[in-house]
């Protein structure tokens, strides 16, 4: 029996950084001996937001892609791509936005939120309030039977669900309805306590220098009650405990506990067992990552046979979608 297919992909915006590795990469990486997968960098989801400066855009996707590849995606065992070198996810939106209502996007819940959030953008746009309509362009043009997701992304892919069952009542049974390949994915805190974003400003990045992680390490905050050494402290306080959940060995998480709540031991010998955790994880990564950075020949020829490979699945997907509306040749 053929492998069910995966499909899932990761924005362009900036740097990655541990927060993407533990909550997309080395899932993306496990997934990939199972299913038939298809990992892509969404530089037109970029847009989205990033439109108005484009000049980083070209790094950033060199940068998801080295990161992909260190952190194991095997380019023989899974299709990597670029999202706009497959321009049948252009043509599938075209389509789609012609039977999704409107109201159907204006309900998506991070559309208002973002709006809210978001006070150094214009983002008033038609691309983003379509973002979810591209985003069920590229898992719909996969004919992809699941899509990793945690529970707080289901929203997500259920407008994919109602969108390709919508097409398919009127044209004809064409694409299957995704699934969420359902995934505990761990709340990753950055350095000041709140979630690891690029725009907190407050992550360890996997391009960093051990020396910057190190750094960065040091100076997280800490349970705010515990100001001298000698004070009882709560790790459950700590944005350093959580890391420590998530980067440290059982026996390690319960010391650093105990020692916390006895004042056994002090924040910066806590510290010091995560910083070496960290770069325990991190060291092959950064090996991976001088490797690729050297060759960047063979960045593109990946990109390049990646892309290649996904848009022959799309080309079929797309004939499927032109007859079943009565496209193309009218013989």
């Amino acid at each position: 029996m053929s492998k069910k297919r995966v499909l899932s992909g990761i924005q362009p915006s900036g740097r990655l950084h541990i927060g993407n590795l533990v909550g997309a990469l080395q899932n993306w990486v496990r997934l990939q001996d199972t299913y038939e997968c298809y990992y892509f960098i969404a530089d037109w989801h970029a847009l989205t937001s990033q439109y108005a400066d484009t000049s980083q855009l070209k790094d950033n996707v060199k940068d998801v892609l080295v990161n992909c590849l260190a952190a194991g995606l095997d380019p023989e065992r899974a299709t990597i791509f670029a999202q706009s070198r497959v321009v049948e996810h252009a043509e599938l939106h075209v389509l789609l936005s012609m039977v999704t209502p409107l109201t159907w996007l204006e309900r998506v819940p991070t559309y208002k939120e973002k709006q809210t959030e978001v006070k150094d953008k214009d983002l008033n746009t038609y691309g983003f309030l379509g973002y979810p309509l591209l985003q069920s362009a590229d898992i719909l043009i996969y004919r992809a039977n699941y899509v990793p997701v945690g529970v707080d992304q289901m929203p997500h892919l259920e407008i994919t669900r109602e969108i390709g069952r919508r097409f398919n009542n009127f044209y004809g049974e064409v694409f299957p309805e995704p699934e969420g390949l359902l995934t505990e994915f761990p709340k990753v805190v950055g350095t000041d306590g709140r979630k690891m974003s690029k725009t907190y400003g407050n992550c360890i990045y996997l391009s960093d220098t051990p020396k910057e992680v190190e750094q960065k390490v040091r100076t997280m905050t800490t349970d705010p009650h515990r100001i001298k050494r000698t004070d009882k402290g709560d790790p459950e306080l700590s944005p350093v405990y959580q890391l420590h959940n998530i980067f440290s060995s059982k026996e390690e998480i319960e010391e650093v506990a105990a020692g916390c709540r006895t004042a056994g031991i002090g924040c910066i010998d806590c510290k010091k067992v995560l910083i070496r955790n960290l770069l325990s994880v991190m060291e092959p990564i950064w090996e991976k990552r001088r490797h690729f950075l050297g060759k960047p020949d063979l960045l593109e020829d990946i990109l390049s046979s990646g892309s290649h490979k996904a848009r022959q699945a799309a080309i079929e997907t797309m004939l499927m979608a032109r007859k079943a509306m009565g496209l193309g040749s009218i013989t």
